[in-house]
């Protein structure tokens, strides 16, 4: 791929890593510009990333460069899916975690030269109700907590530690399991669980590299649920899962899952990469193949152009 003369570069001004809109621009500036390129850099809020992302791949731009977190690459995968244009990721967010599973450098001049390097990769998204994911979903006590904690940081003016604390005390105390129906490649299947987990690709779940991905064009969705029945139970699960000694028993794997349809009562708390929304079922996921051309050095995956 032909370094641009002229690059469309999108940055979140929420991102983690943004605390200085102005120095994140001429930090971002000063990279790209190191590496061969003449960055026109648009500073925008989350929610205009796919808007702009979108008109950028309608006029026929080959690359889109965009600067964030995990929430916002997933705004702008989406817009970008299905097109010709291919996304640059510069991890200006707090985990990073599909940067990190692309083997992108976490460092901006690293990622920038990167970039100019060219080589296109063709890797998945997921979906759930047509809103595109590129890490995973949860289903159940998690979305909750979170959506708990941010009503009373907006309400009560609570520090993020004091509601988060808050939230989790009520979490525990109403835990029930969620009565969800699974229709899994359209094979119905029912289950009590207190948390489902649905990823883009499959997870590993064994030390040395916990809650990392191999591979993101293996075309499946990686589908988890939580049997534990107790708090006890919950609470030692998520335990070994935060040290990366999770039991065999703690999350229950549903292979070569490509479509999934949860149905349950009533509204669902749901997480899509980190961000907590409430949905209303049926809520239907399914991974679409290589839908996304990404700059990424994974030879195994990719196609130089």
């Amino acid at each position: 791929m032909a370094r641009p003369t002229s690059t469309c570069v999108l940055i979140n001004r929420g991102g983690g890593s943004v605390a200085d809109e102005d120095a994140a621009r001429r930090d971002v500036e000063r990279a790209l510009s190191r590496a061969g390129f003449d960055p026109k850099i648009e500073m925008v809020d989350g929610p205009a990333v796919a808007e702009r992302a979108r008109a950028f791949a309608e006029r026929g731009e080959r690359l889109v460069i965009v600067g964030g977190g995990d929430g916002t690459l997933s705004a702008a995968a989406g817009a970008l899916a299905g097109s010709d244009t291919a996304l640059g990721v510069l991890p200006l967010g707090t985990r990073n975690h599909f940067a990190r599973d692309l083997a992108i450098p976490l460092e901006i001049d690293e990622a920038a030269e990167l970039i100019a390097a060219g080589r296109i990769a063709q890797v998945d998204i997921a979906e759930m109700n047509g809103r595109a994911f590129i890490n995973n979903s949860v289903i159940g006590l998690y979305p909750l907590l979170v959506l708990d904690r941010e009503s009373q940081q907006d309400r009560l003016g609570r520090s993020k530690t004091l509601a988060m604390a808050v939230a989790a005390l009520r979490t525990l105390a109403r835990f029930n399991r969620e009565r969800l129906t699974l229709a899994v490649n359209d094979e119905k299947a029912r289950l009590d669980t207190p948390l489902l987990f649905v990823g883009n690709n499959r997870y590993r779940l064994a030390l040395p590299r916990s809650g990392r991905r191999e591979t993101l064009d293996a075309g499946e969705l990686c589908v988890m649920v939580m049997r534990k029945k107790t708090r006890a139970g919950f609470l030692a699960a998520m335990a070994r899962a935060l040290i990366g000694r999770a039991r065999p028993d703690d999350l229950v794997a549903i292979e070569d899952v490509e479509r999934l349809r949860v149905t349950a009562h009533g509204a669902l708390a749901v997480s899509l990469d980190g961000e907590t929304v409430e949905a209303v079922p049926p809520l239907d996921y399914r991974i679409r193949r290589r839908a996304l051309r990404v700059v990424a050095p994974q030879p195994a995956t990719s196609q130089a152009t």
